[in-house]
């Protein structure tokens, strides 16, 4: 499965997503007998590991009182148990604790499967004839990083857009949908690619967002 950014990376821009817009099809873990000892978070009744909780998501913890919030899960312990943090400046920082509590309520979703999707259409726009479950083909790019704002906005906006059929879009939705569109094209279009062509890790071509491909019919 290709996916070019985490959950963790849309908390960055849109906590609302995963309070308000995460579907109960994609909802992978909740409960409420959690307790939160600095940065582990435990849940008897869990079972992570088995459900596919994943280091990247975003677990959404509320005790009703001081703790309410979306936090990053820095990685899965147990079955029972996971790290998490109050979101890092730097991916590779130490975790950073949220307040502490009991009786807490979690609920995790991910919205991996729209970023599959999302990662889908940027490889077929960059001409790479892949699908979205060929790990060989994502490895042929060198700097993966440089799709992950533009697939942020593409998720983010098929969000927003899915949210604001079919309702009163009092929030507006549709707006943040358009908005996050434009946003997406703009970074896609300013991606340069390094593509490794032989498996040497080193790039052989390179692919820019802004340049117009033609190909004879």
């Amino acid at each position: 499965m290709v996916r070019f950014s985490k959950d963790v990376d849309l908390l960055k821009w849109e906590p609302v997503v995963f309070r308000e817009l995460a579907p109960a099809s994609q909802t992978l873990s909740q409960g409420e007998d959690g307790s939160l000892e600095g940065t582990v978070f435990t849940s008897a009744a869990a079972s992570f590991e088995s459900c596919g909780v994943a280091a990247g998501q975003v677990v959404c913890l509320s005790d009703g009182m001081s703790l309410e919030g979306c936090y990053e899960i820095v990685s899965v312990d147990s079955a029972t148990q996971l790290t998490v943090s109050v979101l890092r400046p730097d991916e590779d920082g130490d975790p950073i604790a949220p307040p502490s509590g009991t009786e807490i309520s979690h609920r995790i979703s991910t919205f991996d499967p729209q970023a599959e999707e999302v990662a889908y259409g940027l490889l077929q726009y960059f001409g790479m004839e892949a699908e979205p479950d060929d790990p060989q083909k994502i490895g042929e790019i060198l700097n993966t990083r440089a799709l992950r704002q533009a697939s942020v906005f593409g998720v983010l906006s098929t969000l927003f857009a899915a949210a604001s059929c079919g309702r009163n879009d009092a929030s507006g939705y549709r707006q943040k949908s358009l908005r996050y569109q434009n946003l997406f094209h703009t970074a896609r279009g300013r991606s340069r690619l390094e593509v490794d062509t032989d498996g040497d890790a080193r790039a052989e071509q390179f692919r820019c967002g802004g340049t117009v491909r033609l190909r004879r019919l």
